[in-house]
């Protein structure tokens, strides 16, 4: 019975998203998720992924291509800030919106346009980098989300850092 019952409230969970999805409503959304949170029901992935990650965009979906998706920006000194431009086109059918940016530590910082792309068109997203404390071979990763499939694509600023102690023998190599 309780089985039955959970079912039931996935059900109506699932059939007021997809309502929601259509109308544009978030009201149906939040009750959706509210559910969730009063009974204690977990959605099944699909549904899960639109209850708990709401920047991840639904609707039409289209195509990022990068100019690189690697950067490397050779040796520099343990404080030195990095930043790189990395460049891309929207290669889909549908216009492209990118929802979210985030850096892999607080040291790794995106900025990304928050008007949506035409197709066809370009746009960038700068990363900068602070080394402040970071020592050694460093690979920083950029998670972008958008209407894309995946919605997360990755970029990486890599490099090495020396302490700044050994600053004074190191040429740069950008």
């Amino acid at each position: 019975m309780q089985q039955f019952i959970k079912s039931a409230i996935l059900a109506v969970a699932v059939i007021g998203l997809l309502a929601g999805c259509q109308s544009g409503n978030n009201d149906v959304r939040d009750a959706a998720r509210q559910d969730v949170e009063t009974t204690g029901v977990q959605p099944n992935s699909g549904m899960q992924s639109a209850v708990q990650s709401p920047n991840i965009p639904t609707g039409p979906v289209t195509e990022m291509t990068f100019e690189e998706q690697r950067f490397n920006f050779g040796t520099v000194t343990e404080g030195e800030k990095v930043a790189h431009t990395f460049s891309f086109t929207n290669t889909g059918d549908e216009p492209l919106i990118l929802s979210n940016a985030r850096g892999s530590c607080g040291c790794t910082v995106p900025k990304w346009p928050r008007e949506p792309i035409a197709p066809g068109e370009s746009a960038d997203v700068v990363v900068e980098f602070n080394t402040q404390n970071k020592r050694g071979n460093r690979s920083q990763k950029v998670t972008i989300t958008a209407n894309t499939s995946p919605a997360e694509s990755f970029i990486y600023l890599e490099g090495q850092v020396v302490p700044a102690d050994q600053g004074s023998d190191v040429s740069l190599n950008n």
